[in-house]
Formats: C-alpha cells, structure tokens, sequence
C-alpha cells in the first residue's frame, strides 16, 4: 500500500474492478454495484466504528426503502466481520478488504495522526454509488453524529 495520502474517488468515477467476500457468505463484485453506499472504517469492534456501523444498521430500513444497499468494509477477516455483526447486531453485510486493496483503490488508505503518533490506515469514509454504478457522492467522516443520515439523504435523492 502507498505511504502517502491519496485522493478520495471523485464523483462520476467508476468503481474499480475488485471483488471482495462477504460476511453475508456471497462475494461481491464492487464493479458490479449500483444504489449502494460503501462504508470504510478502520476496525471492527472499535468504539468509533461501532457507533458508526450501529447507526447506519438503526437506518437499515429506510435505506432499503430508498433501494439503496449498505456494505461495511475494513481489512478485518471475515471471522472478525462474523463476530462484531453478532455481537453488535448489525443489520449490513460487511467485506473484508485484507490487503487493503479497496481501500487504496478508493484512496481512503493513507496517514493519519491519533494522540500524536503517525501512522498508514484507513480513512474513515463513505461513498454514494449512484444508478450508472458509478461514485455519486462522497464523505470523508470526522464525525460520526448526523452522518448516516446524511448518507440516507443523499441516497433518497439518488
């Protein structure tokens, strides 16, 4: 993975050509998808990312309602995704990124600074895929508060 820190996908790119297993037990072809929302977090079971997935699993329902699919995505194995969907009782499915290939691939895998000390992870995100299968919007999420539901939005306008 590259030491700097890459630019996001804009809106209008189109998704890369990666496929990834599901904690839902079916792969998933990111080049394939359409009305979905891609949500990129660093860590299953971290505090941050449990509030995070937790929220948007609460809206589950009323992003199925806008048509729109949820997909969680880190570079946890899929045992890991296993455990924190049943322990936390998320309602999406989430995919396993372990070379971090995804995450590269949307530019969410860059430096960042947590007490002080430097390190490469992943960049909080999330990405909008609109009709054409193509990035209709993006975020990169400082806070967690009021975005899902800023995510539903935009995916209702979609």
């Amino acid at each position: 993975m590259p030491e700097t820190t890459p630019e996001p996908l804009a809106p209008g790119a189109a998704l890369p050509d990666l496929t990834l297993e599901s904690s839902d037990g079916a792969p998933v072809r990111l080049s394939e998808l359409s009305r979905a929302a891609l949500i990129f977090y660093p860590r299953d079971a971290t505090p941050t990312c449990t509030n995070e997935l937790k929220a948007f699993s609460e809206l589950a329902d009323e992003f199925a309602a806008a048509g729109c699919r949820l997909y969680g995505i880190s570079t946890d194995s899929l045992a890991s995704h296993a455990k924190f969907i049943e322990k936390q009782g998320l309602r999406l499915p989430l995919l396993s990124d372990p070379e971090g290939a995804a995450a590269e691939a949307f530019g969410v895998w860059g430096e960042k600074v947590n007490f002080g000390k430097r390190y490469m992870g992943m960049i909080r995100s999330t990405f909008l895929v609109g009709d054409d299968g193509k990035v209709a919007e993006g975020w990169t999420v400082s806070r967690i508060a009021g975005h899902p539901e800023a995510v539903l939005e935009a995916a209702r306008q979609l």
